[in-house]
């Protein structure tokens, strides 16, 4: 083998020397044609198959856009043919994005989302048919169903009568959802309303009396019937908490405006009640208006408009005119005739007559109305008191006058004109209807301030004996920083007197030493002095030196010497 493959290989060598280069490049584009072209084929066959998603196509342009576009919120990829055919990935996708097309009816009329989900034999009998069409239906439907989010599993049975001309019985079907733990598809009306529509255009003829949806536990959850008095309960909750949340706006919105004049301390409590209709009401009304011939020209000063009642829109002319004897008819002969005399009389005088009628069509404007108000407020009641104000009385000096050991204050009801001010506020913050029964209370009743006058007195008098103590303590520092001060202007004072003794005790001795020094000198005696008297000696010439040399640094050695003591 090995052999075969170095001479194969040899040969094809021995072949690409002996070919021009022109061979050389056409075998080269002949062997890039030939991986690309597998290359595309392997892409092509790998390319996953598509579900239509329904086996009609959709005609209709703007309900296929309505389609894609809630497929794409879904985030689910669809395809559309040029005949209108919509295809997904896969049929988990298709069954999915049915139930949601089907819940929210954007399925057209002229498709039938479950048609191809059962096969017609024509080789079968009708029975064998009917029973293949029922076991189809559910086991479509119970996979349409497994497909919603929140349903685990789904249990479906239907009853397909046969059809008969004297006793026809209804198609009925009983579903049962097994769901989630967490999921609110049971109690969720929507929903359970979309699962219900799902299962009404999948069985043919099945009306929602006949419809049962219940869930594990036995529980029917579509009995919409049984649900309308939690309905109507629930409705109710939803009007009175309308009702109390639009009276905290009202209360504070109108709290706020009078806590800004009247400050909050004396406007604390406020009352509104709200009464609403919240029956729904539907009135038409007819309004006829004249015609406009003519509009009001805005830029001149008076009203050059033109109106007429009514405008002509067919109008029809009749005219006739009889000339000849006048015919009196008196009946069958031999006959008294029935005629009044004054008539009687006129019979066969020639004369003339004219009659002129005019028929004319007349339009008019008229404006039909249908409005529906609900809800509707039918009154509205605020109560709020006002308190007035209290004063300190102080002397005339300006101190507060103190009473039974209490702090003096004299109180000052809310004015009359500001109390109708109030209401006038109050009234225009609620807009007001005399008509519609509403009310506006203010009244001026004090607060209790009992305890409020009781913190203020204790603080009164708590910060007059902080003051007193802050006093005392302030006078007795300064009693004792004075004493200091002249303790240390006395210590220093005997200190200084101390060291000029000293110095000056010093001072003599040494002009003692000296005296008698050269009092020896001078009688020719040979003075020896002690160590200790020639270091001092030496230490002084070193003071003094140095004093001479360095006169800034002595200075402050001295200036220390005399900080530290």
């Amino acid at each position: 083998m090995n052999e075969w493959l170095k001479k194969t290989v040899a040969k094809a060598k021995e072949l690409w020397g002996k070919w021009r280069p022109i061979q050389k490049v056409i075998l080269i584009g002949i062997l890039v044609a030939v991986i690309f072209a597998i290359v595309m084929a392997a892409r092509l066959s790998a390319k996953p198959t598509t579900v239509r998603l329904f086996n009609s196509p959709v005609t209709d342009q703007n309900r296929l856009t309505e389609i894609l576009d809630r497929i794409d919120r879904e985030g689910r990829a669809a395809y559309t043919s040029d005949d209108g055919y919509i295809s997904v990935d896969d049929e988990k996708t298709a069954r999915y994005l049915r139930e949601i097309l089907i819940s929210e009816q954007l399925v057209p009329s002229s498709i039938d989302p479950w048609a191809g989900f059962f096969d017609r034999n024509w080789s079968t009998t009708d029975s064998d048919q009917k029973v293949k069409l029922k076991n189809a239906i559910q086991k479509q439907l119970k996979l349409h169903l497994e497909a919603i989010s929140d349903v685990q599993s789904a249990d479906v049975t239907l009853v397909l009568p046969d059809r008969s001309l004297l006793d026809q019985k209804p198609v009925s079907a009983s579903v049962i959802l097994r769901v989630t733990g967490n999921s609110d598809l049971l109690t969720n009306r929507h929903r359970i309303l979309g699962i219900q529509r799902i299962i009404l255009s999948a069985v043919e003829g099945l009306r929602e009396e006949n419809l049962i949806i219940a869930d594990s536990e036995g529980n029917q959850i579509n009995d919409f019937e049984g649900m309308a008095e939690s309905d109507r309960v629930s409705l109710v909750e939803k009007q009175q908490k309308l009702i109390r949340k639009q009276e905290v706006e009202l209360r504070a919105r109108i709290l706020n405006a009078l806590q800004k004049t009247f400050t909050e301390d004396r406007c604390r409590d406020m009352v509104v009640t709200i009464e609403m209709d919240m029956s729904q009401k539907k009135s038409d009304s007819t309004e006829y208006s004249p015609i406009v011939i003519k509009p009001d020209n805005p830029d001149t000063p008076y009203d050059d408009s033109e109106y007429r009642d009514t405008l002509p829109l067919s109008q029809q002319t009749v005219t006739k005119e009889w000339q000849g004897t006048g015919y009196n008819p008196e009946g069958p002969a031999g006959v008294e005739g029935q005629t009044p005399p004054t008539y009687s009389d006129m019979s066969n005088v020639i004369g003339r007559s004219t009659e002129t009628g005019v028929t004319q069509n007349n339009v008019i404007n008229t404006k039909q109305t249908s409005e529906i108000t609900s809800p509707k407020v039918d009154r509205i009641s605020v109560s709020v008191n006002l308190d007035g104000k209290w004063k300190r009385v102080r002397d005339d000096n300006g101190n507060v006058i103190i009473e039974d050991g209490s702090i003096k204050r004299e109180y000052t009801p809310v004015s009359p004109d500001e109390m109708t001010e109030a209401v006038r506020l109050i009234q225009g913050a609620i807009g007001y209807n005399r008509e519609r029964g509403d009310r506006v209370e203010v009244t001026n009743l004090q607060y209790d301030r009992a305890d409020q006058f009781e913190e203020e007195d204790a603080a009164y008098f708590a910060a007059i004996q902080r003051r007193r103590t802050i006093l005392l303590v302030l006078i007795a520092v300064a009693v004792a920083l004075i004493g200091f001060i002249l303790f240390r202007i006395i210590s220093k004072e005997l200190e200084r007197r101390r060291r000029e003794r000293e110095a000056r005790l010093l001072a003599e001795q040494q002009a003692a030493r000296e005296r008698a020094l050269w009092e020896a000198k001078d009688e020719g005696m040979e003075v020896t002095m002690s160590v200790e008297e020639t270091r001092r000696m030496e230490l002084q010439e070193n003071a003094v030196s140095m004093a001479k040399e360095h006169p800034e640094d002595v200075a402050m050695l001295i200036r220390t010497w005399l900080m530290e003591e």
